[in-house]
């Protein structure tokens, strides 16, 4: 996985598609590969989980996420869960799914358009920090 983040982050697209799985490699657009890697700047990659992949394992699962700049100068992150596996002693990326996120839950009331505002200045919360600006 690291290898491959490198290889991105190089512009490095041969090892990118050499380190693919190669029964599912001629479905790659090199094209789109590369234009994609030369408008992006990757800053950092963080790996959140990983299963199997050890010595006696052939298949393996990485969970990361990368972060990076798109041509825009926009910071962007990039998730996934990828699949790994082991062939003739060599592992290659299979393919890789968004991991789902937990929707956000509010932890605290919603506050109505009538009900005094937090902030303790005595209005209601409509006519204070309720506005839209």
């Amino acid at each position: 996985m690291r290898s491959r983040y490198t290889a991105y982050a190089r512009k490095d697209v041969e090892y990118v598609f050499a380190s693919h799985d190669p029964s599912t490699r001629a479905e790659l657009d090199e094209a789109a590969t590369r234009d994609w890697a030369d408008r992006t700047e990757w800053l950092k990659l963080d790996v959140v989980a990983t299963e199997a992949g050890g010595e006696h394992d052939d298949h393996g699962v990485v969970e990361f996420v990368a972060s990076f700049r798109d041509e825009r100068g926009r910071a962007l992150e990039h998730r996934e869960r990828s699949t790994f596996v082991r062939r003739e002693g060599r592992w290659y990326y299979q393919d890789g799914d968004i991991p789902r996120q937990a929707p956000v839950a509010r932890a605290t009331p919603k506050i109505g358009r009538n009900d005094p505002c937090p902030c303790g200045s005595g209005k209601k919360h409509k006519k204070c920090c309720g506005t839209r600006a």
